[in-house]
């Protein structure tokens, strides 16, 4: 009787084990289902299209590193750049150009586009940006100071007033006292620079980033009245973004570590 009796427990446990088993198989059966549907789903969130990025002309090299990082991190998309001067951007983008990105050299040129309502929550500050004198190779002329570009016979351009870099030059040249008449203002800070580069002026005040970037096509001068003059880079997506989930990514990769690498070792500071 007894054996009997062990032999049917048994067999309640081998029984109980089996539906265990069957309801488990079934469940599983179901998760897989659901991941599947999942898997579906994050497939049609994945990132497409062009990403246009408004941006200073100052983050030219950096942003077209990081944009062809974004293309391989991101199969299918694209990132298109419009660099210039941030106010003439700004402009831009109040007068309802397509972008989805606006990267500028200055809050102020950012508040542009801020007021007019044109961007998606607030900017963000990415990195900063110093100035500093650039020369012909060799600084031939000797130039040492923020004062000695105020030299008779000393050709000097500026970036204009209302773009980032010449009002960052204008307010150091403020805080020095000195008065400076460029023979000419440019709308970037790429076009300060070129005139360095053909030698049509001897000198041009742009950002560290951008003596760094020419190479050995001009030299670089430190001044400390820069240190009173450094320039915040906002970088806000915009409320009208054709490819508004791209743009949210630019802008992460850009705050990304792997970006700030990237923007560091072209000579932008932490923000």
């Amino acid at each position: 009787m007894t054996t009997r009796s062990a032999s049917r427990r048994a067999l309640r446990v081998v029984g109980g084990l089996a539906v265990a088993a069957l309801t488990l198989s079934a469940c599983s059966s179901d998760d897989s289902g659901d991941g599947g549907k999942k898997k579906d789903s994050g497939a049609s969130e994945k990132l497409s299209g062009t990403v246009t990025v408004f941006a200073a002309a100052s983050l030219k090299e950096s942003f077209q590193t990081l944009g062809k990082t974004f293309e391989k991190e991101h199969p299918g998309t694209k990132v298109t750049f419009n660099f210039g001067g941030s106010d003439a951007l700004a402009a831009s983008i109040t007068s309802g150009a397509p972008a989805d990105v606006f990267a500028a050299a200055s809050p102020k040129t950012m508040k542009i586009v801020t007021d007019h309502k044109d961007a998606k929550g607030a900017p963000d500050t990415f990195v900063r940006n110093q100035l500093e004198i650039a020369t012909l190779p060799g600084n031939p002329d000797k130039i040492k100071s923020l004062k000695d570009l105020t030299r008779s016979g000393t050709k000097v351009a500026l970036c204009a007033k209302e773009v980032p870099c010449g009002a960052a030059a204008q307010k150091a040249l403020d805080a020095s006292h000195l008065e400076l008449t460029p023979v000419s203002y440019e709308q970037d800070v790429k076009g300060a620079l070129t005139k360095v580069e053909l030698k049509e002026v001897d000198a041009s005040v742009v950002y560290k980033t951008d003596v760094k970037a020419a190479g050995g096509k001009v030299a670089g001068v430190e001044f400390p009245e820069s240190a009173k003059a450094i320039n915040d880079y906002p970088i806000v997506p915009l409320k009208n973004a054709p490819n508004a989930k791209a743009a949210g990514a630019f802008i992460d990769l850009v705050r990304s570590a792997q970006g700030q690498k990237v923007l560091n070792q072209a000579g932008f500071l932490k923000p």
